[in-house]
C-alpha cells in the first residue's frame, strides 16, 4: 500500500542519514519528492537515480534552508516543477558541541540558524502553497534532547526546544486550513555521524534504550510516512518521540 500516493514533499538535508532514509521511504510510498543538500552534487545525483526506481519525480536541490531568501527561492521553484507542495520535512541540522565555558558566540549563533531559523524559513515559504491548497503536512525534526536537555549541546537543545514551541504555535495558527505541523524526536539514531564514535560509548547508549538497540533512519523515515499521510490526519501540534523508550 503506498500511503504518500500523488503527493509531493520536501526534504531538507535529504543527502544523507536520516535525511536520504526519509526521501528514499517517501518515494517507496508513492511521493514525488524534492530534497535538498549543501555540498555534494555527485552524492545528490546518485540519490536521484537510486529512489526513481520507484517510478516517482525525483529532484536535489543546492539550497541553504537557513538562509530565507533561498528558501524562498526554492519553494518557488519546486512548485514550478512538481505543482504542489503537500509535506515539508525539516530535516537540515548541524551541531557544534561544546562546553558553554569553551562555547564560541559563533558556534551558538550558526546552530540556531541552521537548526531553528531554516524551520521558520521553509514553513514561511511552503505556507502560501498550501493555504492554497486548504491542505499539508509539515514535520519538523527535534531531538530527545530538545526535550531533557543535555551536557556540552545548550546551542543544540536551545535549537530543537525552539522547534517544538514553533511547531505547536503554527499548529494553531494553521490547523483551520488544514494544516497540520507536527514534530518528530528521535533519540540515538545510528548514522554515519554515530558510526564515528567509539564503540564503548555507543554501547553504553544501547544499553541505556529499553529497546535495546539504536534506531536506524527507516525508523524515523516511517514517522515520518505516518505524519505524512491520511493515517494521520486528526493529529497535529504533537510531539513524537521515536527513541527506542529512552525518555520513558
Amino acid at each position: 500500500m503506498k500511503l504518500l500516493e500523488g503527493k509531493t514533499a520536501i526534504v531538507t538535508g535529504g543527502s544523507r542519514g536520516i535525511g536520504k532514509g526519509i526521501v528514499e521511504i517517501f518515494a517507496k510510498h508513492g511521493a514525488n519528492v524534492a530534497f535538498t543538500y549543501s555540498s555534494s552534487s555527485e552524492a545528490a545525483k546518485v540519490i536521484e537515480e537510486e529512489v526513481s526506481k520507484y517510478g516517482v519525480q525525483v529532484k536535489s536541490y543546492k539550497s541553504d534552508a537557513s538562509n530565507f531568501e533561498q528558501a524562498q527561492e526554492l519553494a518557488a521553484e519546486i512548485v514550478k516543477d512538481f505543482g504542489s507542495i503537500d509535506i515539508l520535512v525539516n530535516n537540515a541540522g548541524i551541531t557544534k558541541d561544546n562546553l558553554l565555558m569553551r562555547m564560541q558566540e559563533e558556534d551558538f549563533d550558526k546552530v540556531i540558524e541552521v537548526n531553528l531559523k531554516s524551520v521558520f524559513n521553509m514553513t514561511k515559504a511552503v505556507q502560501r502553497t498550501m493555504l492554497k491548497q486548504r491542505s499539508g503536512s509539515i514535520i519538523n525534526m527535534s531531538s530527545v534532547v530538545g526535550l531533557k536537555g543535555n551536557a556540552g549541546q545548550s546551542n543544540y537543545a536551545a535549537s530543537k526546544a525552539g522547534i517544538i514551541g514553533f511547531t505547536k504555535s503554527m499548529a494553531l495558527e494553521l490547523g483551520s486550513r488544514n494544516i497540520r505541523n507536527n514534530v518528530i524526536a528521535p533519540g540515538f539514531i545510528e548514522t554515519e555521524m554515530t558510526g564515528k564514535l567509539d564503540e564503548a560509548t555507543v554501547d553504553s547508549w544501547r544499553k541505556a534504550i529499553p529497546l535495546k538497540r539504536g534506531g536506524s533512519p527507516e525508523d524515523i523515515a516511517n514517522a515520518c510516512v505516518f505524519l505524512g499521510s491520511d493515517l494521520s490526519g486528526y493529529i497535529t501540534g504533537q510531539v513524537i518521540n521515536v527513541d527506542g523508550g529512552m525518555l520513558t
